[in-house]
């Protein structure tokens, strides 16, 4: 499933397109994803500005000016595609890479034509003004909402997040303050959606390397110089994916077709077997089951 840094790698590719434009166009071409499309959904889209794209935890959000907001949940295979309708539609939007995932036709499930509004596209290019906007998802498990604000924070998907990984609330005393006498395991609490939103599977066992601790460590047992090392672990581990443009394990690729690549830094996520990447460790990378998700660790050098 798209974590954190692949989502925002997909509100940043969305952004140039969708930020200041109005939609027309909507098209679904299926009643549901997971779940069914909102009631009136194209109706509602078709004619509203986008005002400004955001993201929360692992979930998309495009403020509309008739104050709906458009969520979009990726799910495992959800990915949207951006194409200028210009001279170089075929081309992705920095001109730099074609498109490199083949998107059947028959996973193609909602479309939405973006135009740039007359003040924002004043010296753009013609190619540059109008976008075709795609939403692919092979195994329809992604979903999208269409909510007004009050609905938005009263919604079941909202209500209870926690701090995003990157805001300064995040930090050692804030570790500290939410594990003390929990005798849950670091793997687990850190997946928990309502203490860190957006963080998942293989982030967290990139940050417990990196902060060399133990997933099996109960949080009451985190000792202040560990909660400095994992919330700084966990801040770098974030930031270089999203630099890197996320992590393309199966079906995951950026707005422009072009697919991430943090995967090849990956010191223990899916290296089972394979010597572990710290200078003067002689351990392997190991592999358990927490709460029905794998953990890739070094058992030699993670205590």
């Amino acid at each position: 499933m798209p974590e954190l840094p692949e989502v925002e790698t997909v509100k940043r590719g969305l952004a140039p397109s969708l930020e200041g434009a109005v939609l027309s166009n909507v098209r679904l071409n299926r009643p549901n994803l997971r779940y069914p499309f909102p009631d009136h959904f194209a109706e509602r889209l078709n004619g509203a500005a986008v005002v400004r794209l955001e993201r929360r935890a692992k979930y998309l959000l495009a403020y509309m000016d008739t104050e709906d907001i458009w969520v979009t949940h990726l799910g495992m295979t959800g990915r949207f595609q951006v194409t200028p309708l210009g001279d170089n539609a075929a081309k992705a939007l920095d001109g730099n890479y074609y498109h490199s995932i083949d998107t059947g036709a028959k996973h193609l499930h909602m479309s939405v034509v973006a135009t740039a509004l007359k003040e924002r596209s004043v010296s753009a290019n013609k190619g540059d003004q109008t976008h075709l906007i795609d939403y692919y998802d092979p195994r329809r498990f992604g979903f999208m909402l269409l909510l007004t604000p009050e609905e938005l924070s009263a919604s079941k998907w909202f209500q209870g997040l926690g701090v995003e990984p990157l805001d300064g609330a995040l930090n050692a005393d804030f570790l500290m303050a939410q594990f003390a006498g929990r005798a849950a395991n670091l793997k687990t609490l850190l997946m928990a959606q309502g203490l860190i939103a957006g963080l998942g599977n293989i982030y967290v066992c990139e940050a417990l390397y990196r902060a060399r601790l133990s997933p099996d460590m109960a949080g009451r047992d985190l000792a202040p110089d560990g909660a400095e090392r994992l919330s700084a672990a966990i801040k770098s581990v974030i930031t270089e994916a999203i630099a890197a443009g996320g992590s393309s394990i199966s079906d995951f690729a950026a707005t422009s077709g072009e697919l991430g690549y943090f995967q090849h830094r990956f010191k223990v996520y899916d290296r089972k077997g394979q010597p572990c990447l710290t200078q003067g460790c002689a351990g392997l990378i190991e592999r358990k089951v927490h709460t029905g998700r794998s953990t890739f660790y070094c058992a030699t050098c993670q205590k």
